[in-house]
C-alpha cells in the first residue's frame, strides 16, 4: 500500500491496522518498519517546521517503484509507505515504510533500501521554517549502498 498523507497521522495505529488487516497472517515470520518524524534542527539552524510538496501521480509513481524494486529483490508479503505532505510540525511523523516477509533479513534489507531510495530520489520538495526565516532544503540525502 502506497499513500500521500495531509495530515497528521499516528505510525503505530497505522502499522497495527495494516497488520491486522493482512491477508497472509501466518505467512510472514518478519516485519521491520521505519519511520521518520520532523525533528527541530538541521544544519546547524533551529527549524520550526517544515512544508512539503510533492508532483501528483509522479511521486505515487516513484513510490510505487520503489515497493516494486524492494519486491524484486527480496521475498516480501507486503509492502508499506506512508509520506506526509503539507504543513508539518515539529515532532509529527512524516514517514513510515514497512515491509512483511517470511524471515528477517529480507525485511530489515527491504524496509532499508526503501526508505533510503525515498529520501534520495522521491519526488519532494522541503520548505523548512526557521527561527528567523524559511528556506527550501537543497538537494536529497545520499541513498542505500
Amino acid at each position: 500500500m502506497i499513500e500521500i498523507i495531509d495530515s497528521p497521522f499516528d505510525p503505530h495505529a497505522r502499522l497495527a491496522d495494516y497488520q491486522r488487516s493482512l491477508q497472509s497472517v501466518g505467512g510472514y515470520g518478519a516485519e521491520a518498519s521505519f519511520t521518520g518524524y520532523m525533528r527541530d534542527h538541521n544544519d546547524g539552524e533551529r527549524v520550526t517546521g517544515m512544508h512539503l510538496e510533492y508532483y501528483p501521480g509522479m511521486t505515487e509513481r516513484h513510490l510505487q517503484s520503489i515497493a516494486d524494486e524492494a519486491a524484486r529483490r527480496w521475498e516480501l508479503l507486503e509492502v508499506l509507505i506512508l509520506h506526509r505532505v503539507g504543513d508539518i510540525a515539529v515532532g509529527e511523523a512524516i514517514v513510515l515504510v514497512a515491509a512483511w516477509s517470511a524471515h528477517r533479513a529480507d525485511a530489515f534489507e527491504a524496509c532499508r533500501f526503501m526508505m533510503e531510495d525515498l529520501k534520495s530520489r522521491a519526488p519532494f520538495w522541503k520548505k523548512e521554517q526557521l527561527d528567523p526565516g524559511e528556506r527550501w532544503v537543497q538537494g536529497n540525502t545520499p541513498g542505500y549502498k
